[in-house]
């Protein structure tokens, strides 16, 4: 199958003059930023010298709350934290990033990779087992999760709570787990639904 590229047309010419000559650069340059959406020497800025306060407020993500009252729960009361992720570059990303961060505050935490060959991608029974058999109280899952209604159910009966961060699109159904952080989840209001699931977890971090 041929792949066709389909360039965008060029960027308003006087939009295109203004930005140039306001933040001196070169045409080509302010040709892609009007074509991107930014306009004015503002939206240009925030784009080049983006500060933390742009960031989207982490509780427009359904669930958001849910998911931080666990995770308060869970430090307050020194219950054991297991990180689980997907062996893949977002998965082992999204899971030291979060494990280092509550490691900070938090010694009682573990993580938790699942095998490739005999478990494959996603919250797994044997990974399940794993947090039940060592007095795991709380996994947080991430870049997985969001179509495992069946284990969420298996780890319910176990008594094991997960908070899911995860980015794929859902299943008809929506595990039920403590938490469902998944911008894509139709009911979720937050605008960025692009984000890695490494980029969810942070958003857990940021709240």
């Amino acid at each position: 199958m041929e792949s066709k590229w389909v360039l965008k047309p060029e960027g308003n010419f006087e939009m295109v003059e203004r930005i140039e000559k306001e933040l001196n650069v070169s045409k080509k340059i302010a040709n892609m930023l009007v074509q991107r959406g930014m306009e004015t020497f503002d939206e240009a800025k925030a784009f080049f010298r983006p500060e933390l306060d742009h960031l989207h407020d982490p509780y427009l993500m359904k669930d958001m709350d849910k998911a931080i009252a666990r995770l308060n729960r869970a430090l307050e009361k020194n219950e054991k934290i297991l990180v689980y992720g997907d062996y893949d570059v977002d998965g082992t990303t999204s899971v030291a990033l979060v494990y280092s961060f509550i490691k900070e505050i938090h010694s009682n935490i573990d993580y938790y990779i699942p095998d490739r060959y005999s478990e494959g991608y996603g919250i797994s029974f044997k990974g399940i087992d794993f947090a039940d058999e060592n007095d795991f109280d709380l996994v947080i899952a991430l870049d997985c999760g969001i179509k495992a209604v069946e284990k969420i159910e298996y780890a319910n009966k176990k008594g094991v709570d997960f908070v899911i961060c995860d980015h794929h699109n859902p299943g008809e159904n929506i595990p039920q787990a403590v938490a469902v952080l998944d911008p894509k989840r139709k009911d979720c209001a937050y605008p960025y639904k692009e984000l890695s699931g490494c980029g969810v977890g942070f958003k857990l971090l940021q709240a």
